[in-house]
């Protein structure tokens, strides 16, 4: 069984405050143990400096049983004092008040303790505090006195202390548990907005957000990561659903078109001559398709497992040089140069960056003004290693810029499926560039007919 938040609270507040208590009462009884030791001591030492008194006033040794009245007056109203004079020499009892009085003589005796205030036990179980010393009658004599406090009040006053500390403790513990129960079940109410809006979010209602008005901080700043947590997850989803509508699409024509004319074919009986002619354009087809499936695969292993690069030390403007090799035929046949220029070194995975300058030339040939020039310059700071790839021709409107590198996404969707395009070139540099920590950027100004990609890798 789950405990809620904050019934946990109020356990550990419980517990906390047992653990406080606990140590309230324990000081609590020793200072008042202390304090009542200290006050029997004060007393006895009073009634000592009394008896010393009277034993001065007192003639002799032999008189002491004739002033015997002198010293029971001492102890009027002082039942819990017991006292017993003794003549020292011989030991022989000189007076004694109390029963109490004869016992603590034997005990005291034995101590040997003459300055300090030792405490014993009587055979009963009372507690005694005892001052065992002499005084001198009038004509020097000394007398030995035993003077005991009775310490029965004090230990029942300690006794009723604990008792009351430990009855009222648990009642006391079970307030300190419901009040923090119901200041954390009252401060942490804010929580059942999330728990209501996660009851509420569903595919189809993403759009929900935790209103932060009224929020402690510590539940503000929450209700943003969780806001900021649906508008990540309303992003994506968005996305995918873009692009399940796009893959959709995107097969759809090929393999509307593989189908039709395979009907087509089969529907009157054909030469050998023109069955081959429908295969020649169904392998065209399911070579786009091909295509297209492995730039799906490959974006969607950049973007999520994140294979390990073969990071490698890469020069940028020897893999443009190869790749501008690789494409001259096709720049020649449209009547684009190549050009390559500058220098820069980057660590990189160099099969994958040939890729993103192949699909970057490839796109800037095909869309370069005839006669022109394609310019594949390498360049390189303290921050980062960039390729520049520019044409002159046909510019990319600016509400285009912002989306050119989404999936499937073409600013003439029309030009690009006449060239075999699949609608995922740009979106593959952009997965390359991720997964090297760097970046592509596009710039497109129709004032002098130049787009720029470039290419930026991290120092």
């Amino acid at each position: 069984m789950r405990m809620s938040l904050a019934l946990r609270i109020a356990l550990a507040s419980a517990l906390f405050g047992l653990v406080i208590a606990g140590g309230a009462i324990a000081v609590g009884y020793l200072a008042l143990s202390q304090q009542l030791d200290a006050r029997a001591t004060v007393e006895l030492q009073g009634k000592r400096d009394l008896v010393r008194h009277i034993l001065s006033e007192i003639p002799s040794t032999n008189a002491v049983p004739a002033n015997r009245h002198r010293f029971g007056d001492l102890l009027i109203g002082h039942d819990h004092l017991h006292l017993a004079l003794v003549e020292p020499r011989s030991g022989s009892p000189l007076a004694s008040f109390s029963q109490v009085a004869q016992v603590s003589i034997p005990v005291l005796d034995a101590r040997g303790n003459t300055a300090g205030v030792p405490d014993w036990v009587a055979p009963d179980g009372s507690r005694f505090a005892s001052l065992r010393e002499q005084g001198p009658t009038a004509d020097g004599s000394a007398v030995r006195f035993y003077l005991s406090l009775d310490r029965g009040h004090d230990q029942r006053l300690l006794s009723g202390f604990l008792r009351a500390s430990l009855f009222g403790l648990p009642v006391l513990l079970a307030l300190v548990a419901l009040g923090a129960w119901l200041i954390a079940r009252t401060g942490l109410a804010p929580l059942r907005r999330f728990r209501r809006l996660a009851a509420l979010i569903g595919t189809e209602s993403l759009s929900q957000r935790v209103q932060e008005a009224g929020l402690p901080t510590e539940l503000a700043e929450l209700a943003r990561e969780f806001n900021a947590m649906l508008e990540r997850i309303d992003h994506g989803y968005r996305q995918l659903q873009e692009f399940s509508a796009d893959l959709a699409h995107e097969l759809r024509t090929p393999v509307a078109t593989l189908l039709g004319r395979s009907q087509v074919a089969l529907s009157h009986p054909r030469s050998a001559q023109e069955l081959r002619e429908v295969l020649e354009s169904d392998v065209e087809e399911l070579e786009r398709l091909a295509r297209l499936i492995s730039d799906m695969l490959f974006i969607a292993q950049a973007d999520h497992a994140q294979p390990p690069l073969r990071l490698e030390e890469v020069w940028l403007e020897q893999e443009a040089q190869r790749v501008a090799d690789y494409l001259s035929l096709i720049a020649e046949d449209n009547g684009i140069r190549i050009e390559v220029r500058g220098a820069a070194m980057v660590r990189a995975d160099r099969l994958l960056v040939q890729r993103a300058i192949t699909n970057l030339l490839s796109n800037a040939v095909r869309h370069a003004s005839r006669g022109s020039a394609v310019k594949l310059e390498a360049s390189a700071d303290d921050a980062a290693g960039r390729l520049c790839v520019s044409n002159q021709g046909e510019t990319i409107p600016p509400e285009h810029l912002g989306r050119i590198f989404d999936r499937f996404y073409r600013v003439d969707a029309s030009r690009a499926r006449i060239s075999g395009g699949t609608g995922l070139g740009l979106a593959i540099v952009r997965s390359i560039m991720h997964a090297h920590g760097g970046t592509v950027l596009a710039q497109s100004d129709s004032a002098t007919a130049k787009t720029i990609f470039s290419l930026v890798f991290p120092a």
